[in-house]
């Protein structure tokens, strides 16, 4: 009988930790989304600099091999213990399949065909979409005046993003259909990583996607240099100091401890909660440009950083979400 009590006692504090957002869970989440936003507001001044000696899809494929090279000593010197289940590997190929691989190349391949601006400007709905997809798959809805907040937010990063396009939209089709592919690609991963946090622990979901990511990017890049027959530059390129302190940064901190903060924070909250601290990185970037890049600072800057901030404060304040069937499934696995 005290075993049964015990056993009813667990389940609930693990329904009142995951989803009725007890104060200690809820600083941890606040805590991984403001990390996670400020680690990925900085990695678009990394990627900037380093952008000047190598193609996107080689900053990619030395990123995410960087972050796999560092997780797997942490693995050999038994830092992180890694095993995977049989019926593990379908969640952990769906979740790498959509963050990093379909992500980076759809983003990559858009910004191509389209400016900054208006790539931030549709990077910036991934919020929406989660919540949408979220309110679908994982039967997790906010309540109307969190989508309210939501939407402001993603507003103020539209209207930053908007102010800072000079000559107007002007969207060709093709850009638009895969930085659109980006987006969904980011929202289901979301999903996905919501999903699998139920058997498995963030920083084996986070191994996993870097050991994906470097293996994918790496193999394109190799064929790249291949075809051009710059074979050489895959090592030459390394020989730049400008690039390897970016890559370093990209890889173990952003990759490594970025995405870890995602999955961890998706394994503890709502996917609509988390995702929102994303847009918290606008304004982290905005910082960085202006105090490390010398970046002239404007006055919608502030506004959109008003919007942002508030959006953010309001989803997450007035979050009274209940889930019992995420975390009774939880539960049960533990």
């Amino acid at each position: 009988m005290d075993g049964f009590k015990s056993h009813k006692k667990g389940i609930d504090q693990v329904i009142y930790d995951d989803i009725g957002y007890g104060y200690n869970m809820q600083k941890s989440v606040h805590i991984a989304g403001i990390l996670l936003a400020t680690i990925f507001g900085f990695s678009f001044m990394f990627s900037k600099i380093a952008l000047d000696f190598v193609s996107p899809i080689g900053l990619i494929a030395y990123r995410f091999l960087i972050a796999f090279l560092a997780f797997e000593i942490l693995r050999l010197f038994k830092v992180i213990k890694i095993r995977f289940k049989k019926e593990q590997i379908k969640h952990l190929i769906l979740v790498a399949l959509f963050q990093p691989v379909l992500y980076f190349l759809l983003e990559t391949f858009g910004l191509q065909r389209t400016t900054s601006g208006e790539a931030g400007m549709m990077i910036a709905l991934i919020p929406i979409f989660v919540t949408l997809l979220s309110a679908v798959f994982l039967k997790e809805k906010p309540r109307l005046i969190q989508f309210f907040f939501i939407i402001l937010s993603v507003t103020g990063v539209l209207f930053i993003q908007l102010m800072k396009t000079n000559d107007g939209l002007q969207f060709e089709a093709l850009g638009f259909l895969l930085l659109l592919g980006a987006v969904l690609a980011a929202a289901f991963f979301n999903i996905a990583s919501r999903n699998a946090s139920k058997s498995l622990k963030p920083y084996e979901l986070t191994y996993f996607m870097m050991l994906f990511g470097a293996f994918t990017f790496n193999f394109m890049y190799l064929i790249k240099l291949g075809s051009e027959n710059r074979m050489i530059d895959y090592i030459y390129n390394l020989y730049h100091i400008e690039l390897v302190i970016p890559i370093i940064y990209l890889g173990i901190v952003a990759s490594i401890g970025g995405f870890f903060l995602v999955n961890y924070a998706l394994s503890k909250a709502p996917a609509h909660i988390t995702s929102i601290y994303a847009n918290l990185s606008t304004i982290v970037a905005v910082i960085a440009g202006a105090t490390l890049l010398n970046e002239q600072l404007y006055y919608y800057h502030f506004i959109g950083s008003l919007m942002i901030v508030t959006g953010v404060y309001g989803t997450v304040s007035f979050s009274k979400y209940r889930n019992h069937r995420f975390a009774k499934q939880k539960s049960v696995l533990k």
